[in-house]
């Protein structure tokens, strides 16, 4: 942009000096003198005349004039206008301090007949929003074919409205110099912990078709925290999740992973109210401040202005986006986006400069919080400059091998902004306040209780919720384990665990070593790495769980009967290998043995003759490729978990069993696919689809056919049957379908008494259709294994009378944090021991 300033000022320049006339120029900043922010949007302007500027986001300004122009004004609605003296023929820097208006109004009487009802017929304001709207596709920035830009972006976190009470405690006695002061009426409170900071250049480029974009990073630069207590990239993931870009010309707005109608989607004259609140005409173009408001402050909307041009093109010329202390967003106690745009080539506007501040807090309205502000500027904008087809091949962002090494040098030239006090000492300060003995007791405690390990230095212990558990089979159940960190190594890993059933008095262990391909942690993106790892445990038929351990205290509580158990002896070696554009592949090989537990057994019967097997005894090789398109993780210290998106995740897994290898008892095929998918349905929320399918060939034992995923326990789990019994369907051919909705307290807003509980609805559906081969049926061929039957009756059936389905009504968030879910089954209900309904639990945090 900085470039392309100068351009325009040389050709502005050019024909003056021809004629012989003086050109001055005049450049500075804004400031709002009691806050000393800078101030966007402010017109500074000729008095007398057309010819002005606005401010950018950083409050800077540049205009250049021929030689009859002797004062400027600044103006803004709002603050006391100013003018200033300039001298003819030189380039000057002139700052403004602009005071907010201050003024004390008398009493007035205002009487009127009956309130004027607000529509869209006949309204100014809803007419320009339309032509607004109508003018989007042309004013979008990928209106053109090719742009690219430099991009500056940064991210500062601080404890917020800490009262003085709190600052004085004795327990902050050594960390004073970690506080800051600021305008008590700011976003956050008078004082401030600055606890984070992060920083990014980047060079970005589009191409609109094929439509492809590339971020590539300069340089980056964050607060780093010890990887012992605070997984740095997982922290810059979740940030980045919240803190996302916004896009004003989107339908639909990301914030905080929720989807918000934008004040110029396509149909927001439906659910938004607009209003000319003010006219400047001491600029050019002339510009109209639109005020909006939603039609129902509870839905999930803006409020705020958008500034329009009136040049005929309608386009965005600056943004103020905040949301309703009223809107269903947990946690959010102020909102406050500031959008600012430039006029680039084609007299069409992109967006150069936002500001993005959000408070958070438990209460909405006292107490400690965190502050959270991003800030992004744009320079250097040009279109038109094609990059070679090879150039977007690859993934959509990439880091410099040399991004963390850029010294202060660096920075202090680069940088497009200054730093505050504030957010200059918080790089030093956080790495003094880590060196604080007892900072280091506390986060060593944190990570226990949150993330569940005790760290050891190059050993941690954990999970804490599996060290003890209980079942049927095992009785009470005491486990121990632990992995190595990267203070052993970033390449090699090691986890194992040890256990025993005081029932079955039997020991249980896993070992599992990893080597990383690529010099990075196993669960950083993007993988490269090959494990090994054995394993001797029981586990349930049937039972598969999300990020979870199957030992989990909480899970050892289930419904009904749960004796149909296996023990497992499994060694495996799997090379997973990820790319950069989120394509992957996964290689395996499983020696898989299994015994029958519990009330379990292996049988078949030949000759008339019933045998009892004890083992089956199987080989398996396996690959499985994944799509999953511009895919984020949150970062934990065990799992690397998916965000949810809009982009959809595709996998394909096959399967071989090979007979007479290494002992193997049977020859099969199983291919395995699904498409999962995010549908964003603007105000309605949003649905998560899973679509599945499995199909084996070959002739296998029940418990190499695919047992149906069954949930006994009382814990909500979205891919699995809530009310199905464990072991209850096998079959060798099946899709089924998984449909989770969530209204976003839609409907719930809407109802006075229940709007201030926050809560929110949802609805679940699953079904699944299939069936058993006659080749696979015991009841065809004896001489396979024999479904169970405990106590003369049959426990384990085929999908032979249609679909398996159940659906449920939940309400969620409740406290926040809970989601309560009405589960009722629709077929199969004559089987033995099924319960039609049930109540489900699930705990999330979300906004």
């Amino acid at each position: 942009m900085y470039r392309l300033k100068l351009f325009l000022l040389f050709c502005l320049a050019a024909p003056c000096a021809a004629s012989g006339q003086t050109i001055t120029s005049v450049h500075g900043i804004v400031r709002d003198a009691r806050t000393r922010e800078p101030l966007m949007l402010v017109t500074i302007a000729v008095p007398g005349t057309s010819r002005g500027v606005s401010t950018g986001k950083d409050g800077s300004y540049s205009l250049s004039l021929d030689g009859s122009a002797s004062a400027v004004r600044a103006s803004y609605l709002g603050y006391e206008a100013q003018s200033r003296d300039i001298i003819p023929g030189k380039d000057q820097r002139i700052d403004f301090t602009m005071n907010p208006v201050s003024q004390t109004l008398q009493a007035v009487v205002v009487r009127s007949g009956r309130r004027k009802r607000y529509t869209n017929r006949n309204n100014p304001a809803v007419e320009l929003i339309r032509k607004v709207i109508a003018h989007k596709k042309e004013n979008r920035i990928e209106s053109y074919s090719y742009t690219q830009y430099s991009q500056y972006e940064k991210m500062f976190f601080s404890l917020s409205n800490l009262s003085e009470k709190f600052v004085n405690k004795r327990v902050f006695k050594n960390y004073k110099f970690m506080f800051k002061n600021q305008d008590s009426t700011e976003i956050g409170g008078k004082n401030l912990l600055p606890l984070y900071m992060e920083e990014k250049l980047s060079d970005v480029f589009y191409q609109k078709d094929p439509e492809r974009k590339k971020q590539v990073i300069l340089a980056e630069k964050q607060v780093k925290f010890d990887e012992n207590f605070v997984d740095n990239q997982g922290l810059t993931t979740y940030f980045n999740r919240l803190y996302q870009n916004i896009n004003i010309y989107d339908n639909n707005i990301s914030l905080l992973g929720n989807q918000l109608p934008s004040p110029i989607a396509d149909g927001a004259p439906g659910y938004y109210k607009f209003f000319i609140t003010d006219t400047l005409k001491d600029q050019q173009p002339n510009l109209v401040e639109l005020s909006f408001t939603p039609r129902n402050t509870t839905d999930m909307l803006f409020e705020g202005h958008i500034f329009i041009t009136l040049d005929g093109r309608y386009a965005v010329e600056g943004a103020r986006l905040t949301v309703n202390r009223h809107i269903n967003l947990n946690f959010v106690r102020r909102m406050e986006a500031n959008l600012s745009f430039s006029k680039g080539p084609g007299n069409k506007y992109y967006l150069s400069g936002s500001n993005l501040k959000m408070e958070f807090g438990i209460s909405k309205n006292k107490g400690g919080g965190i502050l959270g502000e991003r800030d992004v500027s744009v320079r250097d904008f040009k279109v038109d400059q094609p990059k070679p087809r090879e150039f977007y091949q690859g993934g959509d962002l990439i880091v410099n091998a040399d991004a963390q090494e850029k010294g202060e040098a660096y920075w202090d030239t680069n940088r497009f902004d200054t730093l505050t006090s504030a957010q200059k000492d918080v790089y030093k300060n956080i790495d003094s306040l880590q060196n604080l003995r007892s900072f280091r007791r506390t986060m060593d405690l944190v990570t226990l209780l949150l993330a569940g390990y005790k760290n050891f230095g190059w050993f941690e212990t954990g999970p804490v919720n599996t060290f003890y558990s209980f079942n049927p089979v095992e009785g009470f159940r005491l486990r121990l384990g632990g992995r190595t960190t990267t203070g052993l190594s970033k390449r090699y890993y090691f986890e194992t665990y040890g256990a025993y059933g005081f029932k079955d008095e039997r020991f249980k262990y896993f070992l599992s070593g990893t080597y990383s391909l690529n010099n990075r942690s196993i669960y950083r993106f993007p993988q490269n790495y090959i494990r090994a790892s054995y394993q001797h445990d029981t586990k349930i038929p049937g039972q598969e769980l999300q990020f979870v351990q199957e030992d989990n205290f909480l899970l050892s509580f289930k419904r009904g009967d749960n004796n149909l158990w296996l023990y497992n002896d499994l060694f495996k070696i799997d090379y997973v290998h990820e790319f950069e554009n989120h394509l992957s592949y996964r290689l395996g090989f499983k020696k898989w043995d299994q015994s029958p537990a519990g009330e379990l057994y292996f049988k078949n019967v030949t000759d008339g003759n019933e045998n009892r097997i004890g083992t089956l005894h199987t080989t398996e090789i396996s690959a499985q490729i994944r799509y999953a398109p511009h895919e984020k993780f949150y970062q934990g210290k065990l799992y690397r978990t998916p965000i949810p998106d809009r982009y959809p995740i595709l996998t394909l897994d096959y399967t071989q069993g090979i007979k007479n290898l290494w002992g193997g008892s049977y020859s099969y095929s199983n291919i395995t696919g699904s498409a999962d998918k995010r549908f964003y349905l603007s105000r309605l929320g949003y649905t998560d689809i899973r679509i599945e399918g499995t199909q084996i060939f070959g002739r296998a034992p029940f418990p190499l056919l695919d047992i149906l995923r069954a949930n006994q326990s009382y814990a909500f789990q979205f891919y699995s049957y809530n009310l199905m019994n464990f072991l209850e369907f096998v079959s060798d051919h099946n899709v089924s379908l998984f449909v989770d909705h969530h209204f976003n307290g839609f409907f719930f807003n809407k109802i006075p008494l229940i709007r201030a509980l926050k809560w929110r609805e949802v609805i679940n559906f699953k079904s699944v259709w299939g069936g058993l081969r006659a080749e696979n049926n015991p009841a065809v061929h004896p001489d396979l294994l024999q479904l169970p039957v405990t106590a003369d009756r049959q426990v384990t059936y085929t999908l032979d009378n249609g679909p398996y389905m159940e659906g449920s009504f939940g309400i969620a968030n409740i406290f926040k944090l809970l989601r309560v879910d009405y589960v009722h089954r629709f077929s199969y209900l004559d089987h033995p021991d099924v319960i039609r309904s049930g109540i489900r639990f699930y705990v999330k945090f979300e906004f």
